[in-house]
């Protein structure tokens, strides 16, 4: 499979809220980041790549 599946974790509270997927032959070699609504802080906060 050509795609790997991530989990995004809030970097305020740490709740894994969300799953991607990162292709894994990409340049990119760093850790994902979006800015996505955490429902336990209940505003947007940036989500980062979990292993």
């Amino acid at each position: 499979m050509p795609r790997e599946l991530i989990t995004l974790a809030c970097t305020e509270c740490k709740a894994r809220n969300y799953v991607s997927t990162k292709n894994k032959k990409g340049e990119q070699k760093g850790r994902l980041e979006l800015r996505k609504f955490c429902p336990r802080c209940g505003r947007h906060v940036v989500h980062r790549e979990q292993k």
